[in-house]
């Protein structure tokens, strides 16, 4: 009678992921997980450094109402006041980490797909180190996936998993990244052994049992580096306006502009999304409230009209990897208001938006933000005034800030006081 196995060599091995038997393909081996590894290892850390600046640039410690991440403690050694310039910084550090984070996820998920019979290796731990080891691979697949996972659903504001997604992001990003570095220790010394052999050493990460192939391992990695370049191609036209933002089909705001002509550029939320009352923001009705230390003042737009006006040119650029280029602001500097209220040196200030609901409704900006002769309430935009969407009656415009940042439909602003 004839087997019915599909191997000689093992006729009667288990079929289950615990054998090595179960894993046949003949694309895994050291060489190209090395590879796969030396790119993620750069890239990786690229997205933690830039992810980070991405949480400084909040300004977390200033105020509760710009993060309510609880007990940052040693995690926030790195914070730091951030700075306006140069004027595009956030623009450039948050185009980068959402771009290559999206252009990583294909060569994440060969690395998880070389190493996945590690995860089921038995003994689950052979010594200490090899203990360390697994446990690290645990947690670096689980911290991966939750990091890529989470950061991608924001870019497309699906906000499907529970809690915030600042606080989920910061210390998942912590996880996941001391897991990277006590396994990229491990690793990286036999993986740069593997990228400089001719021919591979034993691994078990090699097939006792492959089958024949149907790609080279190096046709496999052009197939993952042609996902990278799709993703980077379908996305990095989110940083540019005109025909390039066209490109960026995986992006939320990919596609034409929105309107035409002054304010024909890309916003995030609309006045209707925010809950903006046409007839409170109208220029009969709506009033800025400005306080400090010299008391209150309630000013109209024709009042603002009234006090020196200036021009800067700054873009806007949001934590889900968009940005525009320089658009064209006038209005009131801020500093300019503090001196109303009572401050030569400017210091911080809450500001406060007609919208009454959804985050950063409240936003907080420090005192050399405010001291910035870039830093605007500002009441039009490339010679117009102000849309509805872009924040009429008048909106914060501050040179590096997060677009969050740049509150629109001001009502109130509070300078100094406990903020």
């Amino acid at each position: 009678m004839a087997r019915t196995s599909s191997s000689p060599r093992f006729p009667s091995s288990p079929r289950t992921p615990f054998s090595p038997a179960f894993w046949r393909s003949p694309l895994r081996g050291p060489w190209f997980t090395s590879v796969l590894g030396v790119v993620l290892l750069g890239g990786i850390t690229v997205l933690f450094v830039t992810g980070l600046l991405s949480y400084a640039a909040y300004n977390p410690n200033l105020s509760p109402v710009n993060d309510k991440t609880p007990d940052k403690g040693i995690l926030g050694f790195y914070l730091f006041a951030w700075p306006t310039d140069p004027h595009w910084l956030y623009r450039l550090n948050q185009g980068v980490h959402v771009t290559l984070g999206i252009t990583l996820i294909p060569v994440l998920l060969a690395k998880l797909w070389s190493v996945v019979p590690k995860l089921f290796t038995l003994p689950p731990a052979r010594s200490l180190a090899h203990a360390l080891e697994r446990l690290s691979l645990v947690l670096l697949v689980g911290g991966g996936l939750f990091e890529f996972v989470t950061g991608v659903l924001n870019v497309q504001l699906d906000y499907v998993f529970p809690g915030s997604f600042y606080p989920l992001h910061f210390y998942g990003a912590w996880v996941f990244f001391a897991a990277f570095v006590v396994h990229a220790a491990l690793k990286t010394p036999m993986a740069l052994r593997n990228l400089r052999q001719l021919r591979e050493e034993k691994s078990d990460l090699v097939s006792p049992d492959p089958v024949e192939p149907t790609v080279s391992r190096r046709g496999a990695l052009g197939l993952v580096g042609g996902g990278s370049l799709l993703l980077f191609a379908t996305t990095v036209g989110q940083n540019f306006d005109g025909p390039l933002r066209r490109t960026a089909l995986l992006a939320p705001h990919g596609g034409a502009e929105p309107g035409t002509g002054p304010g024909g550029f890309q916003i995030n939320k609309t006045a209707a999304y925010a809950g903006i009352d046409a007839a409170e923001a109208s220029e009969e009705a709506w009033r800025l409230v400005v306080a400090g230390r010299a008391g209150t003042v309630r000013l109209s737009r024709t009042d603002l009209l009234q006090l020196p006006l200036h021009s800067a040119a700054l873009p806007i650029a949001c934590v889900e990897g968009w940005s525009t280029s320089d658009q064209w602001w006038r209005g009131v500097r801020l500093r300019d208001l503090a001196a109303l209220v009572g401050y030569d040196d400017p210091p911080d200030v809450l500001v406060e938006s007609l919208q009454r609901r959804g985050a950063f409704r409240r936003a907080a900006l420090r005192a050399n933000q405010v001291a910035d002769p870039r830093s605007l309430l500002a009441l039009f935009v490339n010679g117009e005034d102000l849309t509805p969407d872009h924040g009429y009656p008048a909106r914060v415009i501050v040179p590096a800030a997060p677009g969050v940042l740049n509150t629109k439909w001001v009502a109130r602003m509070t300078f100094g006081g406990d903020l």
